[in-house]
């Protein structure tokens, strides 16, 4: 056991702390250097960390010196990522997974593959035909995703819906700890683009959060790793996380010595996981059925939904056995179905993205410039990772080098997150035990006269950075504005690259082209999301732009509107909750007063006209409770009374 007091120790001539929490090799204290401009309130509870997945989402939170990871109402430490809308009610996580069967286009899943992009973004158009729930254009070509809510046509973004899955995931916390919690760190793909970015942090305003942090998952990962590993301090490691989740993949390459986390570069792919392991098994299966049954079940949503259930429970079983039988019952107008599948027929129908995995591996490494003899560690994070041909193909690229399984591949994220999230809030009360450096994935520049983009800040540099030019200047005699637009990417061309957002700079005193001169800012916070600034030097007329409202981006009005919304999705969950508890406890009461007077020892002592008047009321509540399942609070409440009116005078002269 180590005592951080003797840590802190070393480190007397700038700190004078009395300490006496002590902590295993395995349970380190982390601490991030970048200043914040959000830290948590005082009284607003203890901050939480939150993995927001693809598939499934995980929350942590520092309690009583350690990390908890947070099981949900149904003893699960991962919760599905899903949101199923009822002519009822609202569900969210594993109710909503489980009936997606039968609900089919009005569950949304892989909202994290939709947040951020545009509708006419090929992927998106790609994964509309997979998905059974509708995805139409919006304004300024925002995708919006329609489905069916109490007999009523709704229309939500793909941040209400990550908003409704955070939400979820903070009540989870809410029920462990019966306080309000308000402050969370949040994590996205370390290639996650800044529309993503932003679009999540908008997510955690609609859900009523403050989010503190958007931290990268591979960085998250190596939290964890090094507080799960004892010899961290034996000098640098260099470690490259490989986190291959259910949509999106990421690889960093780290340093980590001692105190010490730099990300050296990062790479990926947002749109690569195990959602597309499944589509491929989905797609074998619906051409194996056609060809021996003649039958196209392409264009049914509940039978593709049942078979993606049975293709997803197969790719799991293939992790640890060389062969599975996918079953479904009546999948397709009464006929059943069964198919056997091997883990090498597997393999093949996912070769192809398999080795696509390994491709930014090796961009990776080009880009920090080191040779992949030299990388320490390998460390595997998301559940996908658990693939043997994935780890088979990445243990070969590193010349047979033993993998990392030390930590939690679905939990490590979350983890680390936390640690972020308890040092943020302050419940940390430890400094400069660790720097936290992490890199921007994707270049940021402007574009020039003649559709050129000029990088302000390249990809892999270090985060929080801010770059200026002073040697901008007007294309055109007496020029009053200039337009400026940021663009974000590696290509040369601005019609190559993705317009973030641009902005105009007013008020130029009239001069010859080239005369007037401008300095240009761009600024990229701890959470990766930039703002560029501009200043006439002549005036100092200055106009700057946070990259919240390019094309597509959610407008202040519009998460303002999503925010109240959110709170009438929430009182309405509230109440459905309540007429659930009042059916159950209505139909409760009435199966005990029965059971009561049925029991050879406890009826006996009861008359039979009594027994009578009971079993009468029994029979009355249940036959009410089968013709008024959509009754209202009140109903089941003044129901309930009623029948304690006829029993409880009973069993109190009874008893």
């Amino acid at each position: 056991m180590y005592s951080l007091l003797s840590v802190l120790l070393k480190l007397s001539t700038l700190y004078s702390l009395s300490l006496s929490l002590c902590l295993s090799d395995h349970h380190r204290f982390f601490f991030s250097k970048f200043s914040e401009k959000k830290m948590a309130a005082k009284g607003e509870g203890p901050a939480i960390g939150i993995d927001l997945g693809t598939t499934y989402s995980c929350v942590g939170v520092w309690q009583h010196g350690r990390i908890e990871i947070i099981a949900n109402d149904q003893g699960n430490r991962t919760t599905p990522s899903y949101v199923a809308f009822t002519d009822t009610h609202r569900l969210i996580g594993d109710g909503a997974k489980n009936q997606v069967a039968v609900n089919p286009i009005n569950t949304v899943f892989d909202a994290k593959r939709l947040i951020g992009r545009r509708y006419s973004d090929t992927t998106v158009q790609s994964d509309m035909k997979l998905w059974p729930f509708k995805v139409t254009p919006g304004v300024d070509d925002k995708l919006m995703i329609g489905i069916t809510y109490k007999y009523e046509e709704k229309q939500f973004s793909a941040e209400e819906i990550s908003s409704m899955v955070l939400v979820k995931m903070k009540e989870i916390a809410e029920d462990y700890l019966s306080t309000t919690i308000k402050n969370v760190v949040v994590t996205v793909p370390a290639y996650f683009n800044d529309s993503q970015r932003q679009a999540t942090k908008d997510a955690g305003v609609i859900a009523g959060l403050n989010v503190m942090r958007i931290i990268n998952e591979p960085t998250a990962a190596a939290i964890a790793y090094g507080l799960d590993n004892k010899d961290i301090s034996t000098g640098e490691k260099k470690v490259l996380v490989f986190d291959l989740g259910g949509g999106t993949f990421d690889v960093s390459l780290l340093t980590i010595d001692g105190g010490k986390i730099e990300v050296i570069a990062t790479g990926g792919d947002t749109h690569l996981g195990g959602e597309d392991f499944d589509n491929r098994l989905v797609t074998h299966f619906v051409q194996e059925f056609k060809r021996k049954l003649k039958k196209d079940i392409s264009g049914n949503p509940r039978a593709l939904r049942r078979l993606r259930t049975s293709c997803e429970r197969a790719k799991r079983t293939l992790s640890s056995t060389p062969e599975t039988t996918i079953e479904v019952d009546a999948l397709y107008e009464g006929i059943d179905f069964c198919a056997t599948i091997t883990r090498a027929r597997f393999e093949e129908l996912n070769i192809e993205l398999f080795r696509k995995c390994m491709e930014p591996v090796e961009e990776c490494l080009r880009d920090a410039k080191i040779d992949k003899s030299n990388v320490d560690e390998l460390v595997l994070v998301g559940g996908s990772t658990r693939i043997p041909k994935v780890q088979q193909l990445l243990q070969d690229f590193f010349n047979g080098k033993e993998l990392c399984k030390s930590i939690n591949p679905d939990e490590a994220v979350a983890y680390g997150a936390t640690v972020q999230a308890a040092i943020l809030s302050g419940n940390v009360k430890v400094l400069d035990l660790i720097l936290l450096l992490d890199v921007t994935p994707l270049s940021f520049g402007l574009g020039k006269l003649g559709e050129v983009v000029v990088v302000f800040i390249p990809r892999n540099t270090k985060i929080p950075v801010k770059k200026e030019q002073s040697n901008w200047t007007t294309t055109v005699d007496n020029q009053t504005s200039v337009l400026f637009k940021v663009y974000e990417g590696e290509r040369s061309r601005t019609t190559d690259n993705n317009l973030l957002g641009e902005f105009e700079l007013f008020g130029i005193p009239p001069a010859p082209r080239g005369v007037p001169q401008f300095k240009i800012c761009f600024d990229i916070d701890a959470n990766g999301i930039l703002t560029v600034s501009a200043e006439d030097q002549t005036t100092g007329r200055k106009n700057m732009v946070t990259i919240t409202n390019a094309k597509g981006r959610l407008s202040k009005e519009e998460i303002e509107k999503m925010m109240q919304e959110a709170e009438k999705y929430k009182l309405e969950d509230k109440e459905h909750k309540k007429k659930v508890e009042a059916k159950n406890a209505l139909e409760t009461y009435a199966y005990d007063m029965r059971n009561t007077i049925r029991d050879e020892k406890k009826g006996a002592k009861i008359p039979p006209a009594d027994k009578k008047k009971i079993e009468a009321a029994f029979e009355q509540v249940i036959h009410w409770l089968d013709e008024n399942q959509l009754a209202v609070t009140e109903e089941f409440e003044y129901k309930m009374k009623e029948i304690e009116g006829i029993c409880e005078p009973i069993i109190a002269m009874t008893y």
